[in-house]
């Protein structure tokens, strides 16, 4: 997703057989990082019958829901997210009540009428072929078990539902601003997610998802002049009878399926050598000049996903579809929906952002309603880099402006830790800096901490302990620390759990002698760079002593600061001149002008 940070910064925004029971119940390696680790799994089958004039749609749903949980399970939950888009909803007057609301969605939600709001209605749900009691409570549907799901246990439900797509106002709906016909995330009943914190039966208000692991068959019958893309891997071409047409899609190993549709999409491929085939949906109807850009999306696509291959891993699916619809820029399985008229840089920007998502949420299943800037930082940590490599690495420091927004935010006064739940952040402006600035600062800023080459080995690391699984915040950390044999729990307390500010400057300088100040509460190892008066330069480290360890470095390695020691001092070879503390700006010092001293 994008958003504006504070006026600041502009966001360019396995399992080999997961898809099996046995595999997310199975153990690893003693060396393995998720050791113990479990998690549920589901098979969906639907049957969709879309009426493109009235905006409805009738489902059934086939769910086979394996609880790989130790625990007995009494209840499910369904998330329901089109009943969002319904006047009075918990999204309608969030966004009415919010200090700042989404320009997109405003009041627009209250001026619904009945037939352009958004709905899913159940008309019936069984489990294994018995009728169970169920309840819709906004966008949650709560059902009380026939009988409870024992550990290891599969149950299958089934179920008839109704729907209606409402007119789009955020990611999803009918006929956007560019004229899309549909977009169709969150579409349909989805199961909640239960793990070892219990059950994620969020209420959908305003920010992004959490699914279960799984495998889905989806027979979508549709207007036969409408060309569709989206999630899976269409079987063979779709049978048409009489003004329909019915596709048949399969998606592996994913926990989300989403497609859009649309009578004027062009649809063009890409095959990448030895890699998925990307696919490229957008409106004929659209001016030349959005159409030239949309034909040269694809070649710098596959730049794209050649650099997330080399610098996180693998891409594990057949193919990946860039399409023109939502309201922005929102990833999904193996998908993304973008708004289509943009200028080049921009159209590139979004793609590379959305992209990038595929590791950071939908491989790296991270929890986004709790954990927002492990998906939004990380992404936009890896986007910006990606960008700038295809830019030609023309900037010395590609995460600036992800530094000036987390500044910004650090120095307003209104910052909240990122343990704040999504929704419950005071406003999307410091929701915004939060997950998408500080969360990049924190990948970044990490590699600062163990050093470039141990970031980058962490992140293949991460990506291969945790991919078709669900991280969660202290897994990067740990990866992190078995890569380096550091101690780095103290990073993840300070700047993740609370607002905390690094503040170092210098206190003195007195011929050779230098001594620094710590002005903000959370600790960091110190890189110093001392001239001398006769022209010569000295690079200094100072280990972190809580940190247990030192990045590899050129630098001259002196004795360790303990945190709780406000000052630190020692002599340097020569008459000095002028000292900086971190010359590379990649330590995120909230204030900058106590970090240099010139006699």
């Amino acid at each position: 997703m994008k958003h504006s940070i504070l006026g600041l910064l502009s966001i360019l925004i396995l399992i080999s057989c997961g898809s099996t029971e046995q595999a997310f119940k199975s153990t690893n390696s003693a060396n393995n990082a998720t050791n113990g680790y479990w998690q549920q799994h589901v098979d969906y089958t639907m049957a969709i019958d879309m009426d493109v004039n009235n905006y409805q749609y009738k489902g059934t749903q086939k769910l086979v829901y394996t609880n790989n949980s130790p625990d007995v399970l009494n209840r499910v939950y369904y998330h329901l997210y089109f009943n969002a888009f319904q006047p009075g909803s918990e999204m309608d007057v969030r966004s009415r009540t919010i200090d700042d609301p989404d320009r997109r969605v405003g009041d627009r939600i209250s001026k619904l009428q009945p037939n352009e709001i958004g709905y899913i209605k159940v008309n019936s749900l069984l489990q294994n072929g018995t009728s169970v009691s169920y309840k819709t409570v906004g966008t949650v549907l709560e059902v009380l078990l026939d009988k409870p799901i024992q550990p290891g246990e599969k149950v299958t439900f089934n179920m008839d539902f109704d729907a209606q797509v409402p007119v789009q106002i955020r990611r999803s709906g009918r006929n956007n601003a560019e004229g899309v016909a549909f977009s169709m995330s969150q579409w349909y009943p989805k199961l909640a997610e239960y793990d070892d914190e219990g059950w994620h039966a969020d209420p959908y208000i305003g920010r992004e998802f959490h699914g279960v692991w799984g495998d889905f068959d989806v027979k979508l019958t549709i207007d036969k002049d409408y060309v569709v893309g989206g999630t899976g891997y269409l079987q063979g071409e779709p049978n048409e009878t009489s003004d329909k047409k019915t596709y048949h899609f399969i998606a592996p190993k994913v926990h989300d399926f989403t497609w859009a549709a649309d009578p004027d999409y062009i649809h063009d491929t890409f095959q990448m050598p030895n890699g998925p085939t990307l696919h490229f949906y957008y409106k004929s109807t659209l001016d030349k000049v959005y159409l030239d850009n949309w034909k040269k999306l694809p070649a710098d696509t596959a730049l794209l996903m050649d650099f997330f291959n080399e610098h996180i891993g693998e891409y594990p699916y057949d193919q990946y579809s860039v399409i023109q619809g939502g309201d922005g820029g929102m990833e999904y399985a193996m998908s993304t929906l973008i708004t289509g008229k943009r200028k080049y840089g921009s159209l590139l920007g979004v793609t590379a952002h959305e992209l990038a998502h595929t590791w950071f949420q939908f491989l790296l299943a991270s929890n986004e309603s709790k954990h927002e800037w492990m998906d939004e930082g990380f992404t936009s940590y890896i986007s910006n880099l990606a960008m700038h490599s295809l830019n030609g690495n023309k900037n010395s420091n590609p995460l600036s402006g992800s530094y000036r927004g987390y500044y910004a935010l650090a120095n307003s006064g209104v910052e909240q830790p990122l343990t704040t739940h999504s929704d419950r952040y005071a406003s999307n402006r410091v929701y915004g800096a939060a997950a998408y600035s500080k969360g990049a600062v924190f990948l970044a800023q990490l590699g600062y901490v163990i050093g470039d080459d141990n970031l980058d080995k962490t992140i293949k690391k991460y990506y291969q302990d945790f991919k078709f699984k669900h991280p969660k915040p202290f897994d990067i950390i740990r990866t992190a620390e078995r890569i380096t044999d550091f101690e780095l729990d103290w990073y993840f307390t300070d700047f993740a759990q609370t607002t905390n500010t690094i503040d170092y400057g210098i206190s003195s300088v007195d011929g050779k002698k230098i001594t620094l100040e710590r002005i903000g509460l959370m600790p960091m190892p110190i890189d110093l760079t001392v001239t001398y008066t006769d022209g010569t330069t000295e690079d200094f480290y100072i280990p972190l002593q809580m940190m247990r360890g030192e990045k590899p470095t050129s630098a001259t390695i002196i004795n360790d600061w303990a945190w709780a020691m406000p000052t630190y001092s020692f002599d340097a070879k020569k008459v000095v001149k002028s000292v900086e503390i971190d010359s590379s700006q990649m330590m995120a010092d909230v204030d900058r002008t106590n970090n240099v001293f010139t006699k």
